[in-house]
């Protein structure tokens, strides 16, 4: 017979319990190249403009502080005069007028309104004949603006290579009466130059 043998408890072996494994740390979410580069794609496009419009403004004011500065010095405002004062100088521009500046004075004698501007030769005969004038009352070699004048705005019709044409309007009644001196070295593109003396 097989004899049975019954263990006592001492001679139980013990169950060790091992310390269950930690859980892995969670991986953030994944997140694919190509939405960086959109994201990064995206910062540009809005820093760019921007960093031009930043630019752009202070170019901008640059040239307008330069533009008040040259007219502060010269004391000619680089626009066309209103409607009203050419009305009231008689001094209608002509249509294609460019590169037009003017300059007011006013006493309580007289009231002087000077006026620069480009033109074609059509455009030209247009404006002489609009006051009452002609290109035939234009005198070769006389400038009818005189050098006080002349100096306070910076014009200079004692130009080597320069032509001159000009002729004194004189109107009737209470009408301004017109200095004008035309500059035909520019071909096709006279420069004209008018002092309207109007009394009160």
């Amino acid at each position: 017979m097989t004899e049975s043998r019954t263990l006592s408890p001492e001679h139980i072996p013990a169950q060790h319990h091992q310390p269950e494994a930690p859980l892995p740390p969670r991986r953030p979410p994944h997140r694919p190249r190509h939405r960086v580069l959109t994201l990064i794609i995206v910062v540009l496009l809005i820093a760019i403009p921007a960093g031009y419009v930043v630019l752009s403004a202070y170019q901008s004011r640059d040239s307008g502080e330069d533009k008040q500065r040259i007219a502060a010095a010269s004391g000619l405002t680089y626009s066309p005069p209103s409607k009203v004062q050419q009305s009231i100088y008689d001094v209608p521009l002509p249509m294609d007028a460019k590169r037009v500046a003017f300059y007011e004075t006013n006493s309580w004698k007289t009231s002087r309104l000077y006026v620069q501007f480009r033109t074609s030769e059509k455009h030209l005969d247009e404006f002489l004949y609009t006051l009452g004038t002609g290109r035939s009352a234009l005198r070769d070699g006389e400038v009818t603006i005189g050098k006080s004048r002349a100096d306070m705005l910076g014009w200079d019709f004692h130009q080597p290579g320069h032509s001159y044409w000009g002729t004194r309007h004189v109107q009737r009644g209470k009408q301004p009466d017109l200095d004008i001196t035309v500059d035909t070295s520019y071909k096709g593109q006279p420069r004209v130059y008018v002092v309207s003396t109007a009394q009160p």
